[in-house]
């Protein structure tokens, strides 16, 4: 790369990639194992109440640290809580809002018929069963140690990817998970002292399932329906747009 390339930007600003390029093979090999593992992947509502190592969640957290955001900004904060007083006090505001969206009208019926299948309900005992709770929260903008603020960019995609990134170091280990959005999830903030500009994202329980767990029998999409392939149209002399 040269300064030529990036007019804007000093090339003392850069270090070098180091990528490693595969064989086509062992590209299509690594890519089957990682689909095959992900294809397991299923959302757990029944925990066990085993014990998981901190630092397995601390790597998955860094891991889902790497993903890309808007102007590098890594725009999240994960939030761990693991004393049973806390994951009491979240388990309890969660069913509040939860029981208000079930049986008071506030969620819609053809909402509530799409996830009858799945099983839930406003109860969440899993909120203090599992060993674990991440929640997971963006950063609306930056705050610097004066107060000022930075405009974050593109914060909902980042953070999104940043929370794929992090089922998957969670599955990849061993470990269960659900991606958990209580509606509205404001209490999050003020019950975990987030400051101001951080606003509650996806909340995670996590551990290992419960033996003799179900999951719903459900099927995923085919390729056909998920991938589509764009062609330019040719015109009528035969050339295309």
């Amino acid at each position: 790369m040269s300064a030529d390339q990036y007019p804007h930007t000093a090339v003392g600003d850069f270090v070098s990639y180091e990528g490693r390029r595969r064989s086509e093979s062992e590209m299509r090999k690594r890519a089957s194992a990682f689909y095959d593992l992900m294809a397991r992947r299923r959302s757990v509502r029944t925990f066990s109440t085993e014990d998981v190592p901190r630092d397995l969640i601390e790597t998955a957290v860094r891991t889902a640290g790497t993903a890309p955001s808007g102007a590098h900004q890594q725009p999240w904060t994960f939030v761990l809580v693991g004393d049973p007083q806390t994951k009491r006090r979240i388990r309890l505001a969660a069913e509040e809002e939860e029981r208000t969206n079930y049986l008071n009208g506030r969620m819609p019926d053809d909402w509530k018929e799409e996830i009858a299948r799945l099983g839930t309900s406003w109860r969440k005992p899993y909120l203090e069963d599992a060993p674990w709770i991440v929640v997971l929260f963006e950063q609306r903008y930056g705050l610097g140690v004066d107060g000022t603020r930075r405009k974050h960019y593109y914060v909902k995609e980042s953070v999104g990817i940043a929370a794929g990134i992090f089922v998957a170091a969670l599955h990849t280990m061993g470990l269960a998970t659900l991606t958990h959005t209580p509606s509205p999830m404001a209490f999050l903030t003020k019950l975990l002292d987030r400051p101001s500009n951080e606003r509650p994202f996806i909340l995670f329980p996590i551990g290992y399932p419960e033996p003799g767990s179900v999951v719903p029998k459900l099927e995923r999409k085919p390729l056909d329906e998920i991938l589509v392939e764009y062609h330019d149209q040719p015109t009528e002399d035969g050339s295309v747009t």
